[in-house]
């Protein structure tokens, strides 16, 4: 699987998704800075990391939206390249126009740093079909604007059309129907506020998230 992490100032969880991309796919992914105007040839994946791009100024993922590689991103998701973003790289996606809804300040005011349990509501997707529908799950977050928040009308449309792929069971933040990731209708892009590279080895305390990855891999380009 060829992939590439997209780098913002102020991320700080590239490493760890260019590891577990490493690690479960075999090839190292490229490191793309936000300032470049391309993207590598024949990618089968971006992924946008977790952090506080541009230190959260505005509304978090709003400045990095604008940088000059999103556009490079933006085309690779209508031609269907699959793009994964996680935390403050949902927050971009929403930014971008490439997820529907926006991510608001946590209900509470206060940044959530905590394992949180979840429900696989679609396993029938790229990025799920490693899991069972229904499946719980322990995923960590790390966040301070991770509030999901979408009017009634566009929450009835993602739950009828299934793209809703993970709930929280225990909502740390929120979020309206409880929704911790969602994806786009045309199935390629998926943004959740968890972290499950964070979760890919014993060694960091559970493998939770480690079918993710295994999900992109075996459904490949």
């Amino acid at each position: 699987m060829k992939s590439a992490v997209i780098v913002f100032p102020g991320s700080n969880c590239d490493r760890d998704m260019a590891t577990a991309l490493e690690q479960i796919g075999g090839t190292p992914p490229a490191m793309v800075w936000h300032g470049d105007h391309d993207l590598p040839d024949g990618l089968d994946l971006i992924a946008l990391p977790g952090g506080f791009s541009y230190g959260d100024y505005l509304r978090s993922g709003a400045m990095a939206a604008q940088s000059p590689v999103m556009r490079e991103v933006v085309r690779a998701a209508t031609r269907g390249v699959k793009v994964l973003g996680v935390c403050n790289g949902f927050q971009i996606l929403t930014e971008a126009g490439l997820l529907p809804g926006a991510l608001m300040r946590n209900a509470g005011l206060k940044f959530v740093c905590r394992d949180v349990r979840l429900r696989v509501e679609n396993a029938a997707t790229a990025y799920s079909s490693g899991y069972a529908a229904g499946q719980e799950i322990r995923v960590p977050v790390a966040h301070h604007d991770g509030n999901y928040f979408a009017d009634d009308a566009l929450l009835e449309r993602l739950e009828g059309n299934g793209q809703v792929v993970f709930r929280y069971l225990d909502n740390p933040n929120g979020s309206r129907h409880d929704i911790a990731g969602i994806i786009n209708e045309a199935g390629n892009v998926l943004g959740m506020m968890p972290h499950p590279e964070r979760l890919i080895e014993p060694i960091q305390g559970g493998t939770d998230g480690r079918p993710l990855f295994e999900s992109v891999l075996a459904t490949g380009r």
